[in-house]
């Protein structure tokens, strides 16, 4: 059985979320043709991450018991994991990056070696569903996009090297039934995307 880790990064509730309503239907359909396999649902908002403190950092650095390995080890038990976080100021939101700062964590995602670091997490594929209220594919505004190449370069640094992207872009620019044709043109592409997931 495959276990899959849906990792929601928005504060909106599904109804009121383009980004909600993309990775929805990713997870539904993957849901529909994979029934053996486990989601669990990872509402950040709902968790219990905080941004780190010196509280935090110490008892990492001390080998204690923190609560960012717990997040770290719950990570790495899962083979699949779906990231629905919109850009927020051309980034992630602020709870993701929080997040990342959890499992990121050395011995249990990643080590160092002479070599350099090394990540730990083999085998494991991630889908990255996003929503930005402009193009930032293509022409002059793409190379301000560093969300999706944020979370392409943690997920690699920790391992992951099959990595894709689920996405929808100017919800700001669009309106009526053009926002419309695309939100279902973006919905058709996560059932496909899911097939391959």
């Amino acid at each position: 059985m495959t276990k899959v880790l849906y990792i929601k990064a928005n504060p909106k509730p599904d109804t009121e979320s383009n980004t909600f309503k993309l990775a929805n239907e990713f997870i539904d359909e993957y849901k529909r043709l994979n029934k053996e396999d486990e989601v669990k649902v990872l509402d950040l908002y709902k968790e219990n991450v905080t941004f780190l403190d010196g509280e935090q950092l110490e008892k990492m650095f001390g080998g204690q018991d923190n609560i960012m390995i717990e997040y770290a080890k719950q990570f790495k038990e899962f083979d699949k994991y779906v990231f629905a976080a919109p850009m927020w100021n051309l980034s992630i939101p602020a709870i993701l990056k929080a997040y990342f700062d959890y499992i990121t964590y050395v011995g249990v995602t990643f080590n160092y070696t002479e070599q350099g670091p090394v990540g730990l997490l083999e085998n494991k594929k991630a889908m990255h569903v996003v929503t930005r209220g402009g193009n930032y594919s293509e022409g002059p505004a793409a190379s301000f996009e560093l969300g999706d190449k944020y979370v392409r370069t943690i997920l690699t640094f920790m391992g992951v090297k099959d990595i894709s992207t689920l996405k929808l872009e100017n919800t700001n620019v669009l309106m009526g039934d053009e926002l419309k044709q695309a939100i279902n043109k973006a919905k058709e592409d996560a059932k496909k995307m899911a097939k391959e997931f």
